[in-house]
């Protein structure tokens, strides 16, 4: 058997944990199985470099980043491989100028193209555990490039895809994939299979177990996934195409505080100027979610929509700068707020899930800004100060009645 398993940074934040990743690694080594290993970088490494590149250059280009971030991973795997052949293991470590792993060339937020895999094959070969930095890839320019903040989990996926290995795993600090955040929801189950579909809505919307890319790979190419925990033996959650169990109503509850809403106030009420604005922020990659356009008054509309934190300052300068030819009166920020979501296949089949959502945030005090809904989710945008009050009430709301 070929196996990829991906270890996130808090798996390898220190010289204890590094260890323990590589025993589990040769557990399946010693039975004869080919393993592929691929590691985010150790604790919190990368929020470290982030802070560094502030202190030099609050904005700092992003090719530049890349260049920075992308060593956080090569130390991981450098170490991992140590740890190996202390333990009598063979290994090599490849950052992704040496597999080669290929992207676009959007620094800070790429997209893998291809993967070369010759040089996994031959190390697999002569019988050793392969150590692959998570995270990056290089671009036609042969820079180093990476694929947005989770995106390890993205590059395990498509390595599983390219070998055609037999069994992905994403091995993080919790035990697999639960009905909401354990953190904040105590009450939260885990659950022992969900649908690629309700997985990637979670991801998009929040959860943070698996990065969004990699399980819209999986799907694309059958990867079957196995999330898990590294710090103990329990089963995982499998991510796979159909679940054998009825589907509930509701699979999980998902937040997100990583979000920022802008409105365009008093823009022309004419054809074309939504499609300025949204093609002005799709050239800088700027992602749009919640989109919510009021009904036109004295020749004139309001567009509100959603970006992620890291890209608001981007998208209002972006704005800014095209005021004029956008029609806009004025341009309104807000930071703090959050997003909740509810996802469930059974959604598409049963009436109420929304009202049932509103009124568990009616019930504990919580005003919603926005919605937006789909066959499988509805999300809401609500104050950042009460989203962990309204993930626990959405959840008590749906869950209990299971």
């Amino acid at each position: 058997m070929l196996i990829v398993k991906k270890f996130g940074g808090s798996s390898v934040a220190d010289k204890e944990r590094i260890f323990n990743v590589a025993k589990r690694c040769i557990e399946d080594y010693s039975k004869g199985h080919d393993i592929v290993v691929v590691l985010s970088a150790m604790g919190k490494s990368t929020d470290e470099l982030i802070a560094k590149a502030k202190d030099m250059n609050p904005n700092a280009p992003k090719r530049e980043m890349d260049m920075l971030l992308t060593t956080g991973e090569q130390v991981s795997v450098a170490l991992m491989a140590m740890a190996m052949d202390v333990l009598g293991v063979p290994a090599v470590s490849l950052n992704a100028f040496q597999v080669a792993m290929h992207t676009t060339s959007a620094y800070m937020n790429s997209r893998l193209k291809r993967i070369d895999s010759e040089r996994i094959r031959n190390e697999l070969e002569a019988r050793k555990i392969v150590i692959i930095t998570g995270f990056q890839g290089i671009n036609k320019f042969d820079d180093y490039t990476t694929l947005g903040r989770g995106g390890s989990d993205t590059t395990a996926v498509a390595l599983a895809a390219a070998l055609n290995a037999d069994a992905c795993e994403i091995y993080t600090d919790v035990e697999g994939v639960y009905t909401a955040d354990p953190r904040v929801v105590p009450n939260a189950r885990k659950m022992k299979e969900i649908t690629y579909d309700e997985m990637l809505e979670l991801a998009t919307l929040g959860a943070k177990v698996l990065h969004n890319r990699s399980v819209e790979l999986a799907k694309k190419y059958g990867v079957q996934l196995v999330v898990r925990s590294s710090l103990n033996t329990a089963e995982g959650t499998i991510v796979k195409e159909d679940v054998k169990v009825e589907k509930m109503l509701v699979s999980g509850v998902a937040a997100d505080k990583n979000t920022a809403r802008i409105s365009l106030i008093g823009l022309k009420d004419e054809p074309g100027i939504a499609f300025k604005i949204f093609n002005l922020l799709a050239k800088k990659n700027i992602n749009v979610d919640i989109i919510l356009q009021s009904i036109g008054r004295d020749n004139t509309k309001d567009i509100s929509f959603t970006v992620a934190q890291d890209a608001v300052d981007e998208a209002i300068m972006v704005l800014e700068d095209n005021k004029n030819s956008i029609t806009a009166q004025k341009i309104d920020v807000n930071k703090k707020v959050a997003k909740v979501s509810v996802v469930g296949a059974g959604m598409m089949s049963n009436a109420g899930v929304a009202a049932k959502m509103f009124e568990a945030l009616f019930d504990c005090g919580v005003n919603i800004h926005m919605i937006s809904t789909s066959e499988i989710r509805v999300t809401v945008l609500i104050n950042e100060e009460f989203v962990d009050k309204a993930t626990r009430a959405v959840h008590d709301a749906f869950m209990l009645e299971e």
